[in-house]
């Protein structure tokens, strides 16, 4: 996989650092980690993570900051940042330091990884099926994210090559099925118009006719809901002919699959959004290898290793500074097992 991200695949740090908590949270509980405390006290290692399949990789951000928060003197080497594709035995990155602290952070640094990588390995799928198509048609998300990691995950997406759609309810106006219960068309753009001037305004069109009233009312996008190749084609069209829609984007949503994205891009679709692609993404197996003292990052004996030892605080764009160590997490223990899928993934459990 050769993915092409088109925007910055860094999510905030604040979202970092608060998701890594939870989940160290979770994970480590009150007793700490009570395997790892057979181990000698001097004991230290080197590990790397490798591949175990093509994909793409994201969350290193995330990753890096679980070392940081278990143990700030572990050092860590990048060498492979968020959007770069990756086969089969590729190494990821290394960490370096108490084998304790390894152990215990392994878990928690695989589940980010694996199921944030696992959702820009889709996205590239996506992105790459529609280009062949159409190299117009753009790819975005939805919001049907995991609850808590919507800013990871969104950054995942554009590590793969795709957009987002709004992040937040306040980001657009996007009027669907169930608003047009309580108000009409030409009604909701309008208003929109008058109270947030400037904001993009959508309209969610399951028939040709509600496309002819959002071009009259004067959208900034319409989107087809569930419509077929060929109705996408029909309602492209007249947008593209309608004299004042200028400018106007035709968005298709609803089912889409990497069987059927290539023939929406054909039909003409500005974006095509696809909620699986956070919803349904399966994880990007990757693991935890420890390495033979001599070997290098690489597995060949000696050599210097890639990348900057960024102590977990500096690294990949990510999380300077590492918020407060292991010990931070005290009552956060719900929302850690958000990173749903990855957790049988590279090994340990």
């Amino acid at each position: 996989m050769n993915p092409r991200p088109s925007a910055p695949v860094d999510p905030p740090i604040p979202a970092v650092r608060s998701a890594v908590q939870i989940a160290l949270a979770e994970d480590v509980q009150v007793l700490g980690d009570i395997t790892a405390a057979l181990v000698p006290a001097g004991s230290s290692a080197r590990a790397a993570v490798v591949a175990r399949q093509e994909g793409v990789i994201a969350g290193s951000s995330c990753a890096i900051e679980v070392f940081a928060q278990v143990d700030p003197d572990l050092a860590v080497r990048w060498m492979l940042p968020d959007g770069s594709g990756v086969t089969r035995g590729s190494v990821v990155a290394e960490v370096e330091g108490s084998l304790r602290s390894i152990l215990t952070a392994e878990r928690s640094a695989l589940n980010f990884l694996c199921q944030l990588s696992g959702v820009a390995t889709l996205a590239h799928r996506f992105v790459e099926a529609a280009r062949s198509a159409n190299p117009a048609t753009r790819i975005l998300d939805t919001r049907k994210t995991i609850p808590g990691l919507r800013s990871l995950q969104k950054a995942a997406v554009r590590a793969g090559g795709a957009a987002n759609h709004r992040a937040s309810l306040s980001d657009a106006v996007l009027v669907k099925d169930n608003h047009l219960g309580g108000v009409t068309i030409g009604e909701a753009v309008a208003l929109a118009r008058s109270w947030w001037p400037g904001r993009y305004v959508e309209v969610e069109c399951d028939r040709s006719e509600q496309v002819a009233e959002a071009i009259e009312a004067g959208a900034s996008a319409v989107l087809l809901d569930n419509m077929t190749p060929g109705e996408v084609a029909a309602c492209v069209e007249m947008v593209r002919s309608a004299p004042h829609a200028a400018g106007m984007l035709v968005e298709v949503s609803g089912g889409v699959t990497l069987d059927t994205v290539g023939a929406y891009a054909s039909a003409g679709a500005d974006l095509i959004s696809v909620g699986a692609i956070t919803h349904s993404a399966p994880i990007l197996d990757l693991g935890l290898d420890l390495l033979p003292p001599g070997y290098s990052h690489l597995g060949q004996p000696g050599g210097s290793s890639a990348g900057a030892t960024v102590g977990a605080a500096d690294g990949a764009g990510a999380t300077a500074g590492a918020a407060d160590g292991a010990g931070a997490t005290a009552g956060a223990a719900d929302g850690a097992g958000a990173t749903a899928g990855a957790a049988d993934a590279g090994g340990g459990v």
